[in-house]
């Protein structure tokens, strides 16, 4: 028997792994960060002879309440991921299972690999409309990439859509390949509204270092960016600088920010009621843009999210404040669930990347209610 996490995005720490029925495991931290949830492992075993793992110390994870009623994914071939029924209590998640193959892998959510990444961008960029810019590197020397789609125009909107600044929070990437392949379609109906009258954006992976390095929320040198959108540097984080330059240097008309929660069992957006110049012009663009979504897929609500910020009240260090408040612009933070969406659950996947990448076609949609308000 043996566990490994030396593959891209990996994490866990052995610290008993012996006896197939009782694995006890913890997960690594970020690099110079206290924060840890993201695990990602493999086991290499005898088929079908019955497992009991344990994951422990998580009383003091970034998000102990993410834990409750979290069922852990695991695939056989890196390509379907099915949920375990797994318990928690105490500090430790625990599950088992019976693995049909020798060799069996676990995650926090569907992995999105760096390879997957690259392959995206290099498909994208095949398309005729369809850009790729390298606005310069992370800390670890990745390039940080975003494709243009569509031809600016002084008519245009400018539209950016960016995921994944936790990097852990995979089905942000999930929903932005399911947005990049119904843009690209030539026969999609959405897409072509919403090219005639924008130009897009998109930064599929906003954290390509802390994706490899099995992080759950940091870049390489434990910096949270969605903490950064203040005062970002080249120094503690490159990704939000560069990509904040790139969006002073084209305009920006709307940006959505895609992330996913731990602990919500629901997928669900934050707005930017709490800037200082939120006005009853953004007020309409938000409820327009939820009303479009609520009309679109069932997969939305609106009742279960975080608490609205106060008037003023909002942390411009976040960044779909900070460029809601720098462009006057419609924008949200878009949430996906880690475990499931309660609204319409699935015992068998849970929230998965799947639905997360048809989260992100509809989301498209629903943008065309919307674009020919945006100034």
């Amino acid at each position: 028997m043996k566990i490994s996490s030396n593959f891209d995005s990996g994490n866990i720490k052995v610290i008993e792994a012996t006896d197939p029925l009782n694995i006890q495991l913890e997960i690594n931290n970020d690099f110079q960060s206290e924060f840890y949830q993201w695990f990602h492992f493999r086991l290499e075993t005898t088929p079908y002879q019955l497992h009991k793992l344990n994951i422990n110390k998580l009383e003091n994870s970034a998000y102990p309440d993410g834990w409750v009623d979290y069922q852990a994914v695991a695939s056989y071939d890196r390509q379907t991921w099915f949920r375990v029924p797994s318990s928690y209590e105490n500090g430790t998640l625990s599950f088992e299972i019976e693995p049909e193959c020798g060799s069996v892998y676990f995650a926090y959510f569907a992995p999105y690999s760096y390879e997957r990444h690259l392959d995206l961008l290099t498909w994208a960029q095949s398309q005729q409309i369809c850009q790729l810019e390298t606005l310069g590197e992370t800390l670890d020397g990745r390039d940080m990439s975003v494709l243009k789609i569509g031809e600016p125009s002084a008519d245009k909107k400018n539209i950016w859509i960016t995921a994944r600044q936790h990097p852990g929070e995979t089905m942000a990437q999930w929903f932005v390949e399911g947005i990049l392949h119904k843009l690209l379609d030539d026969e999609d109906p959405h897409a072509a509204a919403l090219l005639s009258k924008a130009v897009f954006y998109i930064v599929p992976n906003m954290n390509p270092d802390g994706s490899a390095r099995g992080h759950l929320r940091t870049n390489a040198k434990g910096v949270n960016l969605n903490r950064e959108w203040q005062t970002p540097s080249m120094e503690n984080s490159p990704e939000v600088y560069l990509v904040l330059n790139k969006m002073r240097e084209t305009g920006l008309d709307m940006h959505l920010d895609i992330h996913g929660d731990e602990a919500i069992p629901y997928n669900f957006v934050a707005g930017s009621e709490g800037i200082p110049s939120y006005d009853a012009r953004l007020k309409d663009l938000e409820d327009s843009f939820k009303a479009a979504l609520l009309t679109i897929t069932p997969e939305f609500q609106d009742e279960h999210g975080y608490p609205k910020d106060e008037p003023g009240q909002a942390n411009l260090t976040v960044g779909s404040s900070a460029t809601a408040e720098e462009f006057k612009a419609l924008t949200y933070t878009v949430e996906m669930p880690f475990k499931d969406n309660n609204d319409l659950p699935d015992p068998d996947y849970g929230w998965s990347d799947r639905r997360s990448y048809q989260f992100g076609q509809d989301t498209l949609a629903a943008i065309v209610n919307v674009v020919d308000k945006l100034r």
